[in-house]
């Protein structure tokens, strides 16, 4: 079947309303969307106590946990040397 009426003009006349009203919702639902979004990232919480803390200087890694054998907070990722029995 074909349209019956096919002035495009007045097709565009009567359509542009409607069209205009959608790309005003699209852009108000995009501005929520990222307004969300913002909110999200200022109100979130931020990762607490990483298990292990790289020295920016050095590289050297540090455990953020006691160390399981001194009880000592902190202490290096890698083990210390065995030390030689007498």
């Amino acid at each position: 079947m074909s349209a019956s009426e096919t002035n495009v003009k007045k097709q565009t006349k009567r359509h542009r309303g409607p069209l205009i009203g959608m790309i005003a919702v699209l852009v108000f639902a995009l501005g929520l969307f990222v307004w969300w979004l913002m909110y999200e990232a200022a109100e979130g919480t931020a990762p607490e106590g990483a298990d292990v803390t790289i020295d920016g200087r050095t590289g050297d890694a540090t455990l953020d946990r006691a160390d399981p054998v001194t009880g000592e907070p902190g202490g290096t990722s890698t083990p210390a040397a065995p030390v030689p029995a007498n």
